[in-house]
């Protein structure tokens, strides 16, 4: 039996809402244990400078990864991804937590050359949440199956403009916020995201190669490995990368 891939697409909601959690619990835990000297407070206090920090940390940062993964695929280098993270990140909320730390605990603004002395504890607290939000978000490629005798064609085939009606599908590669939908009849541009198309796809037999591909199983000519990736070439001799994330998975399931 062929080896299932998990129904996985995600979506940016998921993984904003998830770095949200991670980052509530973390300011729970330095509250708790009264971190970077904070433990002279009382605990109210302490509840009160903490979870904004990490709260506003949080969306912060999930706005930086929006910026870092157009730049980085994240989910095939994880670490260069959360060194990216870090270093972007720290910057602005070093200025934040020093500004609030003056505020909550000495009533005002503290002296300016303090700001160096929060450096390092802001790097660090960003690079564990960077790590544990890139490792807990790391995605397994989509696996669609073909549709049962009997059962509805896949609903994506109904978004295929009117030239290609009735063409065969082989791949779908994300461009922005469009979809370039690739077929033995040609391409052509639908508005629409991957993560979305990729529900719509079950019916048919394929799997996603990459952050911004889906390919059509029946039309992989030839596999290129080396360096831990690979590419597919499909009918009529469109290339297809597949993710150094994604190689294991589709090895596995027996596409090469």
């Amino acid at each position: 039996m062929t080896p299932r891939l998990d129904f996985s697409p995600g979506s940016k909601a998921r993984d904003f809402l998830r770095g949200l959690a991670v980052a509530v619990g973390a300011g729970v835990f330095l509250a708790l244990g009264g971190a970077f000297g904070s433990n002279g407070a009382p605990l109210a206090q302490r509840l009160a400078y903490w979870m904004p920090v990490l709260v506003v940390g949080g969306l912060w940062g999930h706005l930086c990864s929006l910026l870092v993964e157009r730049f980085i695929d994240v989910d095939a280098r994880p670490w260069l991804g959360v060194a990216a993270l870090t270093l972007v990140i720290t910057g602005p909320l070093t200025l934040m937590v020093w500004a609030l730390t003056g505020l909550m605990f000495e009533g005002r603004l503290r002296h300016a050359d303090d700001l160096v002395h929060f450096f390092p504890p802001v790097a660090l607290i960003t690079a564990v949440l960077s790590a544990l939000n890139v490792f807990l978000g790391r995605k397994q490629p989509v696996e669609t199956h073909a549709a049962a005798p009997g059962d509805a064609p896949a609903r994506f085939l109904d978004r295929l403009p009117s030239k290609l009606r009735g063409a065969r599908l082989i791949a779908v590669q994300a461009e922005d916020h469009y979809l370039r939908l690739h077929t033995d009849r040609g391409s052509d541009l639908i508005l629409m995201r991957l993560s979305d198309a990729l529900a719509e796809l079950e019916g048919l037999e394929g799997a996603q190669t990459h952050r911004s591909w889906w390919a059509a199983r029946d039309a992989v000519a030839s596999v290129a490995r080396g360096d831990g990736r690979a590419a597919l070439t499909l009918d009529g001799g469109l290339v297809v990368p597949v993710s150094r994330r994604y190689a294991k998975a589709l090895r596995d399931a027996g596409w090469w």
